[in-house]
């Protein structure tokens, strides 16, 4: 498998970001991103203005972040063409994106926070809808504002990579809850915008600089065909199809680089010589091994099984034999810092 690094959900000067795409391709190259996936506002003018393309070896595409008119249910579109009104429900837009060849991953669904009254919170409420492609699972801006106080400001704001710590338990839960039953693909976002603020009245700081969230959180995705940068239609098709395919099956994985670089996970499965990877479904009428590999390092491995801690072990690799169904996933911590979420391997259901 063929692996490249991601930073998804991102914001550009067509919506409420601060740089065009092409400022925002140029940092995400310079840091060493294989691609990026631009989510403004309900609008597409990227896609219109011709920013999708290759940046060197950086791949910009182009997506939408969609919301209700109460600005609520709030989701993440890729591979679509055409906008969608704001004006309908959140289960009409997520079936539309489906319609158009797409998919979709539900923004921040668990969003608290009140430390800023012109930011508040943007949950999704609508938990009837069963046909959008995954959640984005851990959101790097979510969490920094949720945790911010009059106490902590200072250091949150100049050191905005310190304050992140794991996804939502909440939002953990509902995902091995949903994946009991279908597959639900699990992403990490930066949720990047770039806003200056005016900071203790006095000196004027960058919030979420986009060079500095390209090394928060990234998705990882694996592909069986190599990826080739190159100019033309032909080359920017064949990377589309490779990564929102990746996406869609659910054969990728999130991390967060602040505590090291999470290139060269793997989380698979082998059964009577056949490899699964994540987002497979396996029969349980034969034995089953999870085979969890680390880049290097050792870590502390933990298997989850329908959302439940079932065992743990600290070291570069290991495996665990499966006897009973479920939907298995593995966190990864090092020094006891959340560092690493895979997607489910559905076994016997």
């Amino acid at each position: 498998m063929y692996e490249y690094v991601s930073a998804i959900h991102i914001h550009s000067h067509f919506s409420d970001g601060s740089a065009d795409g092409q400022e925002i391709a140029s940092i995400a190259a310079e840091v060493g991103l294989d691609f990026i996936i631009l989510t403004d506002h309900n609008t597409l003018r990227a896609l219109d203005d011709g920013y999708e393309k290759w940046y060197g070896n950086t791949l910009l595409l182009v997506g939408c972040e969609i919301n209700d008119k109460e600005n609520k249910n709030h989701y993440l579109a890729f591979g679509i063409n055409k906008t969608i009104s704001t004006r309908l429900p959140a289960k009409e837009y997520v079936t539309k994106v489906n319609e158009m060849g797409g998919i979709g991953f539900l923004a921040h669904p668990h969003e608290k926070r009140n430390s800023m009254k012109e930011h508040p919170a943007y949950p999704w409420v609508d938990w009837s809808i069963d046909n959008f492609t995954g959640i984005e699972i851990w959101n790097h801006m979510s969490e920094w504002m949720e945790g911010l106080t009059e106490a902590n400001k200072y250091n949150y704001f100049v050191h905005p990579l310190k304050s992140i710590s794991s996804p939502p338990e909440e939002t953990l839960k509902v995902w091995d809850e949903l994946n009991q039953t279908r597959k639900v693909v699990g992403i990490g976002g930066i949720d990047a915008h770039a806003h200056k603020v005016n900071l203790l009245g006095f000196f004027e700081v960058e919030v979420f600089p986009y060079k500095i969230l390209f090394k928060s959180i990234r998705t990882h995705i694996l592909v069986e065909n190599e990826i080739i940068p190159g100019e033309g239609k032909k080359y920017l098709e064949n990377a589309k199809k490779e990564i929102y395919g990746a996406l869609k099956e659910g054969r990728c994985f999130f991390s967060n680089f602040y505590h090291g670089d999470a290139s060269g996970f793997r989380f698979f499965a082998e059964s009577d010589g056949i490899i699964y990877q994540m987002g497979d479904y396996i029969p349980l009428n034969r034995s089953v091994k999870l085979k969890i590999s680390l880049p290097s390092i050792s870590a502390t491995i933990r298997l989850i099984k329908n959302g439940v801690l079932i065992d743990s072990i600290e070291n570069f690799d290991t495996e665990f034999n499966v006897s009973s169904p479920g939907a298995y996933r593995v966190e990864i911590f090092i020094n006891e810092n959340a560092w690493i979420f895979s997607n489910h391997i559905r076994i016997g259901r």
